[in-house]
């Protein structure tokens, strides 16, 4: 029986509570949705995108996460073009729907802390920003990932 996006997205959750990054928790539970093989450089690669790339607020690492996760299951080692033509129409999907359901793009807009000031980024240990809102996004990266997966094998 296949488990169900809400079982991953609680993953996911669990993952960030195990103090993995945002981009990490979400490309770490979409490879084991994939059945993507373990691999070491996998939630390696995906740690810098934390906290908006190295926490500078720009791209939700949830996002960013879920981006890498489309690379990893439609990517390709091909230059030509043709062969990166679904992952770019998943991407761009993918994309615009979080950006409509969470209504940025950035992880500065999401959750108003300015990560590189220092004050800020402890206001933010302080508070419970990152189990209230990060948590959800996270979630929601997941979950709109794989619904989204679900709607593309069931067009094909």
């Amino acid at each position: 029986m296949k488990r169900q996006p809400s079982q991953f997205a609680e993953k996911a959750a669990n993952y960030f509570k195990q103090d993995y990054n945002c981009a990490q928790s979400v490309l770490i539970t979409m490879q084991e949705y994939y059945g993507a093989r373990r691999n070491r450089l996998i939630p390696k690669i995906a740690t810098a995108f934390g906290g908006g790339i190295g926490r500078r607020g720009s791209l939700c690492g949830a996002l960013t996460g879920a981006i890498m996760a489309i690379g990893l299951k439609h990517g390709s080692d091909k230059i030509v073009l043709m062969e990166k033509e679904k992952a770019y129409e998943i991407a761009l999907k993918f994309y615009d729907q979080f950006v409509k359901e969470c209504g940025s793009p950035f992880c500065k807009g999401l959750i108003g802390y300015d990560l590189t000031n220092p004050e800020e980024l402890e206001r933010l240990r302080k508070s419970n920003v990152r189990e209230e809102k990060c948590s959800n996004f996270v979630k929601k990266a997941v979950e709109m990932l794989i619904n989204l997966e679900m709607r593309q094998n069931s067009a094909h």
